[in-house]
């Protein structure tokens, strides 16, 4: 299988990625400590996050 090429540094624990290949129905106690308190958004694809770093492109509420 070829190895996956990743759009930017870390993106394999962006809520997005993780989202895509079905962390939240595999593990939904983990995702929901991602996005519970949020403090941020993602200017690309809208998803919220307690912390910057699980997002792509974030931003403070």
């Amino acid at each position: 299988m070829a190895k996956v090429k990743m759009p930017h540094a870390g993106h394999e624990h962006h809520l997005c990625y993780l989202q895509n290949v079905g962390y939240l129905e595999t593990n939904p106690k983990d995702y929901k400590d991602l996005v519970k308190n949020t403090k941020f958004f993602c200017k690309a694809c809208g998803r919220a996050a307690a912390e910057d770093k699980s997002l792509c492109e974030p931003e403070k509420l």
